[in-house]
């Protein structure tokens, strides 16, 4: 079985590759094609990945490929991973935003519109070559912002193309950790759009054990979120937000945290792989060693300004693993195996969330089988939670249309719009700066 990932020079790409190595039942993957549109960083995942391999037998094929079309076709998965504009991309994503004192995260606020509105055009190119190449395929997209590409993606591959996140698995996995529960044997009742998500419930064996989570201070402090948020608000919530949330509830403070740091994460990120790849361009430098190395730092770093802001501290060692590979691996078996799995996934809503329109793609547990990823029914949102969920998903739309339109008045309407930009002069200056500094926005008139 054939899988492609596109963006296949990307830094975690590893993580998956690790991941396939481990798989040895029937129906497995036994090549692996890595696209990117960067010679370069191919040829080093592809040492790491070689060296991943060494004394594993059978391990799957690994080629590499500058040419689109020829990574697609034949694929019976393709793994989207890319970044339109890079490591720079971002570093700009965050400084425009900042300079105007608003957030530049990589998904959230002006950062994240910036990053949609350069990758949805590339995101739908890709779609409709999948479409045409490799009509049979199914699109595992991880490439941010999620649930907007996916839904962009969506438009012309249908229920085909699901989008992942490892966020609401980690989540889970530390509030059934806190609570003594095995996280396979929980019900984690989750619901929301990519990176703006709450766990209201998780069930053993038929009981909610949540509600004695929240009565429990000395358990609220025991874990990430429970740091980041403080027990009252959480208590005042009733649920465990992802942890992106924090962007929204403390967001001045979040905004004075990065304005305040030495460099940005995407600063820091662009700077930590430069190093990466240049050291393993040397044939000497055992390339494995290295990534892992590069890894660590880059896992224990993770939303440091906003564990310092919350008094957080650091991360817990259990949390520095990867995440998503295991979820798009979960996904793939159960497709291609037809061996059933529940996993938290962004697919059309189709009535899942009733505020929002079937076609919305929004992040739930979904049942998945051979015929792919069907969601599950959830109970209302309370009225806090539907108000942002609403409003960043026409948010959302806003820039779908944007980028299909290449209307500039729509894409200074998808900033303003947002729940943290706090004007709309400030949004015709993000737009104004961004267009300056990313030539993938020069589409916009």
């Amino acid at each position: 079985m054939k899988l492609t990932i596109l963006g296949g020079g990307g830094f975690r790409v590893p993580l998956v590759y690790g991941a396939l190595l481990g798989d040895r039942a029937e129906g497995r993957v036994t090549r692996v094609v890595l696209h990117d549109v960067d010679a370069g960083r191919l040829r080093a995942i592809v040492r790491v990945l070689a060296e991943q391999a060494s004394g594993v037998p059978d391990a799957p094929e690994v080629t590499a490929t500058t040419d689109l079309d020829e990574a697609l076709r034949g694929a019976a998965f393709v793994f989207s991973a890319i970044r339109v504009g890079g490591l720079e991309g971002r570093a700009h994503d965050e400084r425009v935003a900042l300079a105007e004192g608003v957030l530049g995260q990589e998904t959230v606020g002006a950062g994240g519109i910036a990053y949609g509105l350069r990758t949805v055009p590339v995101a739908v190119d890709i779609a409709r070559r999948v479409a045409r190449l490799a009509p049979d395929a199914w699109v595992i997209n991880f490439t941010n912002p999620a649930g907007l590409v996916t839904e962009a993606m969506s438009r012309h591959l249908g229920d085909r193309v699901i989008g992942i996140c490892d966020s609401p698995v980690g989540l889970g996995r530390r509030i059934a950790r806190v609570l003594g529960a095995r996280p396979r044997e929980a019900w984690i009742d989750y619901v929301g759009l990519n990176h703006l998500g709450w766990v209201r419930g998780l069930r053993v064996a038929g009981r909610d054990e949540l509600p004695r989570l929240l009565a429990d201070p000395a358990l609220l402090g025991s874990f990430e979120e429970g740091r980041l948020f403080g027990a009252d608000w959480l208590r005042s919530l009733g649920a465990v937000p992802n942890e992106y949330l924090h962007y929204y509830y403390f967001n001045r403070e979040a905004v004075r945290a990065y304005q305040e740091a030495e460099r940005t994460r995407g600063a820091f990120l662009r700077d930590q792989q430069a190093r990466f790849y240049a050291g393993v361009a040397d044939p000497g430098v055992p390339a494995l060693d290295l990534w892992d190395r590069t890894r660590a730092e880059r896992e224990a770093t993770y939303m440091a300004e906003n564990r310092e802001t919350a008094g957080a501290g650091e991360r817990e060692a259990e949390d520095l693993s990867g995440g998503y590979e295991d979820v798009a691996l979960a996904l793939m078996r159960a497709i291609a195996r037809d061996e059933r799995a529940t996993l938290i996934l962004n697919v059309r809503n189709r009535g899942t969330l009733s505020p929002l329109d079937g076609d919305a793609v929004i992040e739930v547990p979904c049942l998945v089988d051979a015929s792919g990823a069907h969601p599950v029914s959830v109970d209302p949102l309370p009225d806090h939670a539907t108000g942002l969920v609403c409003a960043v998903k026409a948010v959302e739309r806003e820039v779908l249309a944007a980028a299909r339109s290449g209307s500039r008045a729509t894409a200074v309407k998808a900033f303003a719009l947002h729940p943290l930009v706090d004007s709309v002069n400030v949004a015709r200056r993000l737009v104004d700066g961004y267009t300056a500094v990313h030539p993938g926005l020069a589409y916009l008139e």
